[in-house]
């Protein structure tokens, strides 16, 4: 009878022993799979966001030194009438240079910071709002499309330059965008975030429908040795549209060190090696 017993216990033991081991087996391969998943993702989007010479672009940083400027091409600015700049956190060099240089109105657009940067010398319209997929409010902070707000302020049709650092919110707002935001943006700045969900891609697919990529710069702090190949997972887009733009498709030469200057200048820099070819 004991043997019996016992023989039963071996056996119900082995059988718990056995799917304890299968269950972590298929945990491993599930992890497996997903890490795999997200580096194709990452790679497709590396390969995306790559840019090209744009021939005719004289490359100049507009806004802060460090964290906060971006570039554009300066000389394929004369015919905005108009700056939008979202996200600004309380200060906005870049919506100011842009205003004072070229003349004309920005828009600012931030709802969790609604500090309103002051611009000697310049002409800024701030906002107390974001930028989503619909008209919308949350928590008590009110949101609407990029499409809205530009007709809102009278510029349904009106050459722009844009700069947008939303900490994500970026990729929807394009995915939702209709055509007809993007066929009227001269040049869009934006720091893109994250890097591993395919609608990233997908993204990166549609704008490039309308922009060339002509800079990239990745943020130094974000660098993470462990998303290759990208070195960072924020990085920030120069996206200078089709009808103003040339390009003969080879690589972008290196840039100087005010134009591609570290976010934070006190960190190391994981920018690639060659910046011309990323």
């Amino acid at each position: 009878m004991w043997i019996g017993v016992l023989a039963l216990v071996v056996g119900i033991t082995a059988v718990l022993v056995g799917a304890n081991q299968w269950r972590v087996a298929s945990r491993r391969q599930a992890r497996r799979a997903e890490a795999s998943n997200k580096a194709d993702v990452r790679r497709q989007l590396f390969t995306e966001i790559q840019p090209v010479h744009v021939t005719n672009c004289e490359l100049k940083r507009f806004g802060e030194p460090h964290d906060g400027g971006y570039p554009l091409c300066a000389n394929l600015l004369g015919a905005v009438k108009a700056g939008y700049s979202y996200g600004i956190s309380g200060y906005d060099g870049w919506g100011c240079d842009v205003s004072r240089q070229l003349h004309v109105p920005v828009h600012q657009y931030d709802c969790f910071d609604l500090h309103e940067p002051q611009c000697p010398g310049g002409s800024t319209v701030f906002h107390g709002e974001c930028v989503g997929t619909t008209k919308a409010t949350e928590d008590g902070r009110p949101f609407d499309t990029i499409n809205n707000q530009f007709a809102g302020n009278g510029h349904g049709e009106t050459p722009i330059v844009m700069k947008i650092d939303v900490e994500g919110a970026e990729w929807d707002s394009f995915l939702f965008a209709p055509d007809s935001v993007f066929a009227h943006i001269d040049q869009l700045d934006v720091e893109f975030h994250h890097v591993e969900d395919p609608k990233f891609v997908a993204a990166m697919e549609r704008l490039k429908q309308f922009f060339y990529v002509a800079h990239v710069h990745y943020n130094n702090f974000s660098c993470d040795p462990a998303i290759g190949p990208f070195p960072s997972w924020a990085f920030e887009v120069l996206l200078v549209n089709k009808r103003i733009a040339m390009t003969d498709g080879s690589p972008v030469p290196a840039s100087d060190g005010v134009v591609d200057a570290a976010n934070n200048p006190a960190w190391p820099d994981c920018q690639p090696a060659a910046r011309g070819a990323l």
